[in-house]
C-alpha cells in the first residue's frame, strides 16, 4: 500500500478492518480456557522479548489469525513508514507543524539527526553535558547557596510533563537516589501544595528548579513567584535568587527577568512534547537524585527500546503488539479503560505518569486531516501498585460487568530483599493473570461444597485479558525501557487511528477561560457567562 493510501483511506474502509470485524464476530465468545486447551504451548509461543523486557500476551482473547489481521492493519495504516518518518525527524505533528524527536533525547553521542540543517543529537548532548556538570557541583557540595551553605533540598516546580515525569522517576529510582538530599515537587496551583512542599526546609539550603518552556505557564509561575518570596523572606537580597533558582526553559528574557542567571538555564526544543520530556532537561531533578551516571543508564534503557521498536519485525515488536492489542479491545470489544498494575512499590506513580502519556496523546476526536473519527480512540488509563489494588478495585475486574484489559508488571529481583516478601509479591502477579484468564466455573465452585444459594456469587467467569511484563530488576535502565515501551505503544495506536498523538489542544480552552475568570473573582465586575458559571462565581465571591 502506498504512503498516500496509508494516510487517506478511512480506517473503517480498510480491508483489514473489515476482516477484523468478521473475525471478532467469530471469536468474541471463545474462552481463554478453550484457547489454551486447544494449544497447550500457547503460553510459550505468544511471547516476545526485547531490551531486557519479556512480554507474555498469551492470555489475550486472540488467535494467530487475530494477530495476523492486526499486523495487516498496521501495514495498511503505514505503521513502519510513519515510525521511520518520526526517527528521521519529519514533521509528523501536523497540527503544530513540528518534528517529534523525543527519541533523539537518548541517542548516543556520535549518532545524528538533522532537522532544518541542525544536528539535534549534538545539541542534546551539549545540554546533557551542562546538566551533568551542574549536577556534579550540587551533589559534591561545590555549589553554594547565598549564605555559603551547600544545597540539601531540591524542589522541582512544574506541571504536567514538567512534573509527572520527574515525580514518577524520583519515586521509581528512590533506591538509587542520594539520601542526604531531599527532593520535593510542586505542581498544583493550590497553595497547599507549595506550603507543604516547603514545610521544614531551610531557604539557605534549598534549590528550586523552575520548569516551564515559555516561563509563562500560569500555575508554574505562580508557584515560582511564591518560592521567590519564600526564599527572599529569609535571604533578603535579590541577588540570592541566582544561587537558589535554576530554570528549565527556552525563554532567556523571562528567566533573566525573574533573577535566574541564563548560564543556569537548561533548554529543550519544540520537538519535545511535555509528556515525552522526562529524559530531557526536564529530568534535571532526576539527574540530581541519581547522578549523571544513573541518568545515562536511564537514557540507555530508553534507547535500547527505541532500537527494538525501530528494527524488530512487527510480529515480534513489543510496543507494536501492545498497541495493536489496545486497538483490538478498544474498537472491537468496546473496552473503555486499561488497567496498569505495577507490582513494585517504587512504581506507585507510574500509572499516573501513563495517564498523561496515553490520554493526552490519544484523546483525540479528529484524524490527521481533520475528519471526525467514527471509532473509539484512546482509552482511560488507571492503576495502582500490586498488591494494594487487589484489596480494592480488582473485585470489579474479576466479577464486574466491564471488560478491563490489564497490564501486570513485575521484576525477577527485588532491590530490598526481606524474608520471602518478593516471592509472595510475584506469586500474586502470576495468580492474578491466571485467575483473570481462567476464572472458576460453576462446577468447580460446587465441587468445593459451596451451598447452592452461594454458588453464583463465587463463580468467576474469567476470559479477562492480561499482558504480563517482566524485567530482571527495577534499575534506571529498566525504567527507561518501560517508559519507552508505552511511548511507542501510544505511537502505534495513534498511527492505526490516524490521529495526531503529539498535540494537546484539549488542555488549552479551560486555561484561557480561567485567565478570564481570575479578575472576576477578585472584583465585583459584571459577569457575562452562562447562568451556571455566573451563579458559581457569585457564590464564590460570597464565600470568599
Amino acid at each position: 500500500m502506498s504512503t498516500t493510501d496509508a494516510t487517506t483511506t478511512p480506517l473503517r474502509a480498510r480491508a483489514a478492518w473489515a476482516s477484523l470485524e468478521r473475525h471478532h464476530g467469530a471469536i468474541r465468545e471463545r474462552h481463554l480456557r478453550e484457547l489454551f486447551a486447544g494449544d497447550p504451548m500457547r503460553g510459550e509461543r505468544l511471547v516476545a522479548e526485547g531490551a531486557g523486557l519479556y512480554l507474555d500476551y498469551s492470555k489475550n482473547r486472540i488467535t494467530d489469525e487475530t494477530i495476523g489481521l492486526l499486523l495487516r492493519l498496521a501495514e495498511e495504516c503505514g505503521l513502519a513508514e510513519r515510525r521511520d518518518a518520526m526517527f528521521r525527524g519529519e514533521r509528523i505533528n501536523v497540527s503544530e507543524n513540528r518534528s517529534v524527536l523525543h527519541v533523539a533525547l537518548r541517542m548516543p553521542k556520535g549518532e545524528s539527526v538533522v532537522v532544518d540543517g541542525v544536528d539535534v543529537v549534538k545539541e542534546v548532548h551539549e545540554v546533557l553535558d551542562r546538566m551533568s556538570a551542574f549536577a556534579d557541583r550540587v551533589r559534591s557540595g561545590e555549589w553554594k547557596g547565598h549564605t555559603g551553605k551547600a544545597i540539601k533540598n531540591v524542589v522541582n516546580i512544574g506541571i504536567g510533563g514538567s512534573d509527572l515525569g520527574p515525580v514518577m522517576a524520583y519515586e521509581a529510582l528512590r533506591h538509587f537516589s542520594r539520601r542526604d538530599l531531599t527532593f520535593r515537587f510542586v505542581s498544583n496551583v493550590d497553595s497547599t501544595d507549595f506550603v507543604e512542599a516547603t514545610r521544614g526546609l531551610a531557604p539557605e539550603e534549598t534549590l528550586f528548579i523552575v520548569s516551564s518552556k515559555t516561563f509563562t505557564t500560569l500555575e508554574t509561575m505562580t508557584n515560582a513567584q511564591s518560592a521567590r518570596e519564600w526564599s527572599l523572606g529569609t535571604l533578603g537580597d535579590d541577588s540570592a535568587i541566582a544561587k537558589h533558582f535554576v530554570a528549565v526553559s527556552t525563554n532567556a528574557e523571562e528567566v533573566t527577568k525573574f533573577g535566574i542567571d541564563p548560564d543556569n538555564m537548561f533548554g529543550f526544543w519544540d520537538w519535545v512534547g511535555g509528556r515525552y520530556s522526562m529524559d530531557s532537561a526536564i529530568g534535571l531533578s532526576t539527574m540530581l537524585a541519581i547522578g549523571p551516571d544513573g541518568f545515562r543508564d536511564l537514557l540507555a534503557g530508553f534507547h535500547a527500546l527505541d532500537e527494538h521498536f525501530r528494527t524488530t519485525p512487527l510480529e515480534r515488536n513489543l510496543p507494536v503488539l501492545m498497541g495493536l492489542l489496545a486497538v483490538w479491545y478498544g474498537d472491537f470489544f468496546d473496552a473503555q479503560t486499561v488497567g496498569v498494575m505495577p507490582y513494585s512499590q517504587y512504581l506507585q506513580r507510574f500509572p499516573a505518569y501513563l495517564q498523561q502519556l496515553t490520554m493526552e496523546s490519544n484523546g483525540k476526536h479528529v484524524t490527521l486531516d481533520g475528519r471526525r473519527v467514527d471509532y473509539q480512540t484512546g482509552a482511560v488509563f488507571w492503576g495502582e501498585p500490586g498488591t494494594n489494588g487487589q484489596h480494592s478495585f480488582y473485585q470489579l475486574i474479576h466479577q464486574g460487568t466491564k471488560l478491563v484489559p490489564v497490564d501486570l508488571i513485575g521484576f525477577g529481583k527485588t532491590l530490598n530483599p526481606v524474608r520471602d516478601h518478593h516471592d509472595i509479591l510475584m506469586s500474586n502477579v502470576f495468580a492474578q493473570a491466571e485467575a483473570l484468564a481462567f476464572g472458576k466455573t460453576e462446577d468447580e465452585v460446587r465441587a468445593e461444597g459451596t451451598p447452592d444459594a452461594i454458588v453464583p456469587h463465587r463463580v468467576f467467569e474469567g476470559n479477562r485479558p492480561t499482558n504480563v511484563i517482566l524485567a530482571e530488576q527495577l534499575t534506571p535502565y529498566a525504567l527507561g525501557t518501560l517508559v519507552a515501551l508505552y511511548e511507542h505503544s501510544v505511537f502505534t495506536q495513534g498511527t492505526i487511528w490516524g490521529i495526531d498523538s503529539f498535540d494537546q489542544w484539549g488542555v488549552e480552552l479551560g486555561k484561557v477561560l480561567a485567565k478570564r475568570i481570575i479578575p472576576e473573582l477578585e472584583s465585583e465586575t459584571e459577569l457575562a457567562h452562562d447562568s451556571s458559571t455566573n451563579a458559581l462565581i457569585r457564590r464564590y465571591r460570597a464565600l470568599r
